[in-house]
């Protein structure tokens, strides 16, 4: 389910604000808490729904131990998230593919929709300076060029594609 954690999230925060105003008032603390912890819930969910695709692509994702692995039906590989140089959104292909730059070794092209993509989520995230709203941002945007998200040195102004 795509928004499952927004939806965990609106149910925390309605029996947290159950807890909250109840008639006993004994469980207001912990309801006060259950809010919070509710509206970060939302929060994330929002984000990682955003980022989950339908599913139903080729291939699938694995990702283990700071490690990217892709099996695909034509082509596949592995990079080590700690090598890697370069984040691109490559929207010139039908469906968009997520390619991944390491130093030395071919590309890795992810199709968005591949099985097992939302993991990649987490994964990007724990690259430096890595901006999670701006790979949301133009995972919906269509224009159809290629696009750098993370670079580890960049090169050239964020704004600017690479065609």
């Amino acid at each position: 389910m795509r928004w499952r954690e927004a939806l965990v999230g609106g149910a925390a925060v309605l029996v947290g604000l159950w807890w909250t105003v109840g008639p006993s008032g004994l469980l207001a603390i912990p309801g006060a808490a259950l809010l919070v912890a509710g509206g970060a819930l939302i929060w994330i969910g929002v984000q990682r729904g955003r980022f989950r695709g339908d599913g139903g692509g080729t291939g699938a994702v694995q990702v283990d131990e700071g490690q990217v692995t892709y099996f695909g039906p034509l082509n596949g590989g592995a990079v080590a998230l700690r090598e890697l140089d370069r984040l691109t959104l490559d929207r010139t292909v039908y469906p968009p593919h997520w390619r991944l730059d390491q130093p030395g070794q071919p590309p890795l092209l992810i199709p968005v929709n591949a099985e097992g993509t939302d993991a990649l989520f987490d994964a990007f995230a724990t690259l430096p300076g890595f901006r999670t709203e701006r790979m949301l941002g133009e995972l919906q945007a269509r224009r159809g060029v290629s696009v750098v998200i993370w670079e580890r040195e960049p090169l050239r102004p964020a704004h600017l594609p690479l065609h």
